[in-house]
Formats: structure tokens, sequence, C-alpha cells
């Protein structure tokens, strides 16, 4: 009888974590082990970059709100990760990689580096499993630490201790799921309740703000119907963008992504109440979008200071959807509100960018390819938007809901759209996927697009194609300088799809679209739509911050 080896009883530690899907990359440190968890009906995706792993372990982790999982080799497959890794610590999301490490026994070996400090520069955790008889009962703990501090925990595992013959007990440690705290919600102080009902009372225009803490309890009801208590406005980050979708008082993306009629609103607002937002600097512009209102944060760690500056000047500490409740209760009605019909009309027809651009001749405005996205794409299909300069306009499908739209951008990196999209595609049980992306984008990790074909992924790639990286282009031209170094020609996409054996298609007519959606859902791979932009329609974004 064959020997039992170490990396068969660490495969069954993981298998008994119940984890999702393992995105992975195999290499020397990591394959034996992760042919071993296959084998115990562990779901692979195989990826073409290891960034790409970690990516859509990341994307999954959100969709489901469970700890994702990859697998990279040691070395240089590790190094590979670190864009990834600064993302998911700011974005919150916990995640378990099994990176493997060199082996103890050479004297030297040629992808050995001190991967430790690597790691932890990006703020993730790394933990190395040394000592074979604790290496099950550390893989639990470091399943138990992603959950606990919702971040990344990368373990490193010589490969040559990972062969040895197994000498500890067969019997696994307890399986992290049964030593989470189990905890009710965290109800707000009585006299802190007190304090916020007269805050709120005595303010004239309310918007009430949801960030993803507030989306992911559950608390968007109590969100709303505290506006309507009020009489204001609704909003929300980013990242919960979408949560009061067909809300005729929502403003949409709070911050740097606001549309023109949302920052005239917030400019009027006297007090924003921030329900689990983590009030990042892009949240408020930095300041800039509602400098003359108060902000009182609603949250299970409410903060002094938010990178770098004062973010809130009231508090009111506890579980985002039951402290709105009891907030609501304590608050008194208004018989004059800042709602109206005119408002909630002005809300609907306002153009979120009513910027004018000259048209050029073959080229779509980006907004007209969103406005016809928005108008085609099927209301139950999954969306993901990318990061880049098109991922402004994207961000403005007001139909779309938070449940179905996915955006992760915290580390502010290109290059992340297609990984997101396979994460999002392996959560989504069967439905399709749309990724907007840019050319740029697009391209830094386009070898992906055989992982999807592989492994029958329904994931329909629309690049916004400016035939440059766009934010750089708006930037060195603002500044009068040459945008030669960011600027690349339009490649064709459609004939990369064909070339790896998909389906592609340039769409210079809009009116096409509902075709091409309706063949695609007809599919059962992916496909990639062209759209060629105008490279001088220049976002909100780029004009505040680099104004002609």
């Amino acid at each position: 009888m064959t020997a039992t080896k170490t990396y068969e009883v660490l495969a069954r530690a993981v298998r008994q974590e119940e984890p999702g899907p393992c995105f992975a990359l195999l290499g020397d440190a990591n394959m034996n082990w992760a042919t071993a968890l296959a084998g115990l009906s562990g779901r692979f995706v195989y990826v073409r970059h290891e960034h790409n792993a970690v990516v859509a372990a990341m994307a999954w982790a959100r969709k489901t709100n469970r700890t994702g999982l990859a697998t990279v080799t040691c070395g240089p497959g590790l190094t590979q990760i670190l864009t990834a890794l600064p993302a998911a610590v700011r974005a919150g999301i916990p995640l378990v990689i099994f990176a493997g490490e060199a082996p103890l026994k050479s004297g030297w070996y040629n992808q050995a580096i001190d991967q430790a400090p690597f790691i932890v520069a990006t703020g993730a955790a790394y933990r190395p499993l040394h000592w074979p008889k604790r290496m099950p009962e550390e893989i639990r703990n470091a399943f138990l630490q992603a959950a606990l501090e919702r971040r990344p925990v990368v373990l490193g595992v010589p490969f040559d201790l990972q062969e040895l013959p197994w000498e500890g007990s067969e019997d696994l440690p307890a399986p992290s799921s049964r030593l989470m705290p189990r905890t009710g919600p965290v109800l707000p102080f009585g006299a802190d309740l007190e304090r916020a009902a007269a805050l709120v009372d005595g303010a004239e225009k309310i918007i009430v703000m949801a960030g993803l803490g507030a989306a992911q309890s559950g608390a968007a009801d109590a969100c709303r119907t505290l506006a309507e208590r009020v009489g204001g406005l609704v909003a929300t980050t980013l990242p919960a963008r979408g949560l009061f979708a067909g809300d005729p008082f929502s403003l949409g993306v709070a911050g740097g992504f606001s549309s023109d009629m949302a920052r005239a609103c917030f400019a009027e607002a006297d007090l924003v109440v921030a329900v689990g937002c983590s009030l990042a600097s892009h949240n408020s512009e930095a300041g800039k979008l509602f400098p003359a209102s108060k902000v009182l944060q609603i949250d299970l760690k409410p903060a002094a200071l938010s990178q770098g500056r004062v973010a809130a000047g009231a508090w009111l500490q506890g579980d985002a959807g039951m402290s709105v409740e009891l907030l609501t209760g304590l608050v008194r009605t208004r018989s004059r509100t800042w709602r109206s019909a005119e408002l909630a009309e002005r809300i609907r027809t306002t153009p979120f960018d009513g910027h004018a651009f000259p048209p050029e001749p073959g080229l779509h405005d980006p907004r007209d390819v969103v406005a016809a996205l928005e108008a085609a794409l099927p209301r139950e299909w999954e969306m993901v938007n990318s990061s880049g300069h098109c991922s402004y306009y994207v961000a403005h499908m007001p139909s779309r809901p938070w449940e179905r739209f996915l955006t992760i951008r915290e580390f502010g990196a290109i290059g992340n759209g297609i990984g997101f999209a396979m994460g999002v595609a392996e959560a989504a049980g069967g439905r399709p996927v749309v990724l907007f992306d840019g050319d740029g984008s697009a391209l830094m990790h386009i070898q992906e697009i055989e992982t999807m074909a592989r492994h029958g992924m329904r994931i329909a790639i629309c690049v916004l194609n400016d035939g440059a990286y766009g934010s750089e282009i708006h930037k060195l031209r603002a500044e009068g300088l040459s945008d030669a170094g960011a600027v690349f020609g339009r490649r064709d996409f459609a004939a990369i799809a064909r070339g790896f054996g998909l389906e592609g298609a340039r769409v210079d007519d809009l009116s096409r679209l509902p075709a091409l959606i309706d063949g695609f859902a007809k599919a059962k791979g992916p496909a990639i739509w062209d759209f060629p932009i105008s490279d001088r329609v220049v976002s909100p974004v780029i004009r505040r911050a680099h104004p002609h």
C-alpha cells in the first residue's frame, strides 16, 4: 500500500472547509496538492496567468460573500499576484491562497525568494507552514483568519515537505465554520441614537448614502424608509451602485463617478447619513462633493479618519439595518420635504454627463454605447465593470441592481476585468455575464478567453475601443504633452476572438445589439463585441482633475 503523502492530507484539510471553486495555475510547488484536491471532487478553474487566479477568486468571493480560494506556485508564480493582493485587501475580500514554497532541503533553488515580505507589503497575511503535523490546523486557521479579518491569507508550504509521508493524526481539526463566532446584530447605544435623531431632525435636505456594508447586511429597505420619512434622497458608494435601482429619488453613485444631477443635489444637502460606508476619499471626492454638509456615519466600526481626512462629524455604532430602523422610529415626519414630482422628473431625465462633444464619423460616443447596452441587455444577466476611463460611463446604468453588477476598483488597477468576469461566471449559476472593459485593459489578459472557452463560461466581453490607454491620453493632452506613449491603435478584437475559435463582432451600428445579444443567449461560450469609440470624449472625472 502506498503511504499517504502530506499533500494529500492538506488537500483533505482544504476540502473540509467546503470552499468554492479553486482558481489555479499549476507549478512544482502546488501541482501535487492541487491534483489531490481536484480528486476530492473539488471544482477547479485552470487559468492562463496567476494574476487572474486571484482576481477571479476575489470576484467569486464578493458575489457569494464567502472566502475565495486560489493557488499558484512559489517564486515567480507568487510574484505575479502582487497587483491583485492590495486590491483584495482594500476591498475587504477574504481569500486563501495556497502558494507553496521553495524546498527546504535544497542548498540552492532557482525560484526561491523570501516570500513573506512581498505578501506582507501588500497588506495580506502570510503563514509559513514548516511543521507537517501542524499543517492541517494551520490551513483551518488560515480560513478562519481570512473570514474574520476579511483579507487574503497566503500559505507558504515548501514542496519537499508536501512530499513527505504523512506521520500525523488521520483526524483533521474541526473546520473553521465551527469556530466562527456566532453573534447577533450590534445595537446602537440609546444616547447615541437620540443624538443622531436630533441631528437628523435639525437638517432640511438629507441624503441617505449606502455603502457596501449596507448592501451586504440587507439594509437597503431600511435606508429607503429613512429617506422617505425625512423627505430626503438616496445614493450609494461605487461598490454598492445599483442598490436603489428604480427608486425615483435615487441619485446613483456618490463620489468621483457622480452624475451631474447627483453633484447638484449633494451641493445642496445639509446632512449626509452614511450607512455602512468607509467614507473613502473617492466617495466624497476628497470632501468636494458635499463640502457644506454634516456627515453622520452609521457603521459597526466608525472611523475618526478615512484615508487621511476627517470624514464624519457624528457617529452611530451598530448594525446597519437595525440602527437605521431604530433611528427612523425616533425622527420626526416632515410636512415639507425635499422630494417633489418635479425633482423626480429631473433625476430621471437629466443626462448623467451633459457635456457636449463634437461627433466623429465612424466612432461612437461611449455614452451612446452605454445607453444602447442598458436598453438591450436582459435584466437578469450579470454585469461586470472593469477599471479605466470607460468605467465611469458604464457605472451609469440606472436599471441594473447591485445584486447583478460587480464593481471592484479599490486599487485603481486596469487589467482586472477579464479575471473578475470569470469569477462572476463561476458564481452566477449559468447566467450570462457581460464584461465592460477598455481595449488597453482587455489586452493585458486577453489570453484568458481561452480559459473561458475551455470551461464553457458564458461571458460577453464589450470592449470600448479607443485605441489607447484612455485616462492617460486625456491627462497628457490636458497637460499639453504628447500622447504618443499611450496611443497604440485600434486592435481588431473581433479577429482576436475568431483566432481563439470564438464569436466576435465589430459593432459599428448600435442597432445590431439586439441580434448580437440574442445570438449570444443561445450560444454556450464567450464572445467579444468591439465598440469603436471616440478618444475625444473625456469623462467628468478627468475634466475636473485635469481641466484644459
